[in-house]
């Protein structure tokens, strides 16, 4: 975020108010550092710690099976029958246990056998088998043998083993079965697609696919304004989210305006989230409201070098008061403290500032590397592609970690000034860099700031009302038959050419495939450029950009590609 505007004398009482956690993180936490790099002159060059480097493969070369699960939905509820696990039991080189040669050509050969238990009553839940090496092996089960509804999450383990017995793996999770909530909304978040599912009364109280599309909301000029026209304005846009950068006693009226019209919002938290009293006291206000949808805690706190456990200690206690509504963290470093400073969100928002900035030198007199310095966009190049690198680097970390993948937001940048960015984004740069997340894998936007330019809030609304409706929403979001997004080499024949990036959703139920393709260069592509679909046959429809594909075998193909092109096509496959 741009900190330095939308202060508010009203908070920052509270912010003082944890002394008792005042020390930063990594190295020479007294000089001034941003990503825990120094940025000022003066000062000398140093490694800043932190990183997240990937793992030595283990020794002997040989597979490990690294065996994890999750409920489907972070959530279940007691209106339900049926709840789902997700097994992964794919190979790695780095986490897992040794899986063993076998000669056996009986059925379960090569077969993770395993049994998911609840931990207090011992009870089984789902016992089956998987292939190994595989992974999103999906076993629905009866709700009723966790127990009763309740609001402290059930304790679950897995056991398993090849079919001699051993070696032998045990994995822990928890998966809430929480009384149903039938005043205000609920948000889940899908442990397999990524995506979120909302209900409240607009969705006559059942979970629908929810994508939310949206800005920042600054109080100063807009919200204090106290205008319920100016919120129409926003939605009518198109826009289908808002972060409100103001608390409820600040705002009551337009956060019940925005609830009256289903205009959903994660409340925030930002201000006074290392104060206890400070959490308890909103979220207790927010948490009956039809239009919240998540809590956004934690600004940046990688990029301030805070102190670990405070967006950790935020989350556990949004969960004790409202365990209906994710908790979400904003990061900004490219390489600092991921595990620590992500191990508090539900849902990780990234902040990705890279147009018009020097990625090499700063305001501050110093250079920018990834050791030193501070540009404005951490260890980037200043490029649309910084935002897909940054993305699919969050993803690589969690791997590298054996985590299980989080839901992930993308921030844009619509805005220019403090003498890094020295202009606003394009329109054609403002929809590259979110068609590119949504290509790599996120599930909402959310874009600093508003107010913005009318060109670029336009420019916004355009996109949003493509990707936030049918039938784009629910490709991006995922359903059942959904999987995706795919990625997928676009090619330009004849040419050493990079730049377009590809992603491809397939709905099985249907015989259709969501492509999205962006030209990430500055310049029109005078080539053929190729993007391979699998059992591809028509063009059904395109649903956004101006650009004419059509398909030709198994490829989708286009004869030119103009600089910064972005496209979300519509493809019918064969059944």
């Amino acid at each position: 975020m741009v900190w330095s505007q939308l202060w508010t004398p009203a908070v920052t009482g509270v912010l003082l108010v944890s002394q008792v956690h005042t020390q930063q993180t990594g190295n020479n936490p007294d000089w001034p550092r941003w990503c825990g790099k120094v940025y000022e002159a003066g000062y000398p060059n140093f490694d800043p710690g932190g990183q997240t480097p990937q793992p030595r493969p283990h020794p002997c070369g040989c597979p490990l099976l690294h065996v994890q699960f999750q409920p489907r939905y972070s959530l279940y509820l007691s209106s339900e029958s049926q709840g789902e696990f997700v097994v992964n039991a794919d190979f790695s080189p780095f986490h897992g246990t040794i899986w063993p040669p076998t000669n056996s050509s009986t059925q379960w050969a090569n077969r993770f056998i395993f049994s998911i238990n609840s931990v207090e009553t011992d009870v089984p839940l789902v016992q089956a088998t998987v292939p190994v090496n595989t992974t999103g092996n999906r076993f629905q089960f009866n709700l009723s043998r966790l127990g009763p509804p309740r609001l402290d999450p059930y304790p679950v383990v897995l056991y398993g083993a090849p079919e001699s017995g051993q070696p032998s793996w045990t994995v822990i999770a928890n998966i809430s079965y929480l009384p149903d909530k039938l005043n205000g909304s609920v948000t889940r978040t899908d442990n397999l697609k990524g995506g979120l599912w909302v209900k409240n009364a607009a969705s006559n109280n059942t979970f629908a696919p929810y994508l939310p599309y949206g800005f920042y909301a600054s109080h100063d000029n807009f919200l204090r304004e106290n205008d319920t026209k100016l919120i129409d304005a926003y939605q009518n846009l198109g826009l289908t989210g808002m972060v409100p950068l103001a608390s409820w006693s600040e705002i009551p009226e337009m956060l019940s305006y925005m609830d009256d019209i289903d205009l959903k919002y994660m409340y925030n938290l930002r201000y006074g989230y290392k104060n206890v009293s400070y959490v308890t006291e909103n979220v207790l206000q927010a948490r009956d409201h039809p239009g919240i949808f998540a809590y956004w805690t934690a600004d940046e706190p990688d990029g301030w070098q805070d102190p670990f456990d405070l967006s950790v200690q935020a989350q556990s206690l949004i969960h004790q008061l409202d365990p209906y509504h994710p908790a979400v963290v904003t990061l900004n470093c490219q390489n600092y403290y991921f595990k620590e400073y992500s191990s508090g969100a539900d849902i990780i928002m990234s902040d990705v500032y890279p147009i018009g900035i020097n990625s090499t030198f700063s305001k501050w007199g110093t250079e920018c590397n990834v050791t030193h310095g501070d540009c404005g966009c951490d260890n980037c190049q200043g490029i649309v592609q910084d935002v897909s690198d940054r993305l699919d680097t969050l993803s690589e970390y969690e791997k590298w970690l054996g985590l299980w993948p989080k839901t992930k937001f993308h921030n844009p940048q619509s805005f220019h000034g403090q003498d890094y960015w020295l202009r606003d984004p394009t329109v054609e740069e403002e929809h590259a860099m979110n068609v590119l997340a949504f290509n790599h894998g996120m599930k909402g936007i959310i874009s600093w700031l508003w107010p913005s330019s009318t060109v670029l809030a336009e420019a916004h609304g355009k996109l949003a009302k493509v990707v936030t409706r049918s039938p784009v929403k629910e490709f991006l979001v995922g359903g059942d038959g959904v999987d995706g997004p795919g990625r997928v080499e676009a090619r330009v024949p004849g040419t050493g050419i990079e730049i377009v990036d590809a992603a491809v959703w397939v709905d099985k139920t249907r015989n259709k495939a969501l492509i999205g393709v962006v030209n990430g260069g500055y310049a029109d592509i005078e080539r053929r450029v190729e993007v391979p679909v699998v059992n591809a046959t028509t063009v059904d429809k395109t649903l956004w950009g101006g650009v004419e594909w059509r398909v030709e075998g198994e490829l989708l193909v286009v004869d030119r590609l103009p600089a910064l092109a972005t496209s979300f096509v519509l493809v019918n496959l064969r059944g």
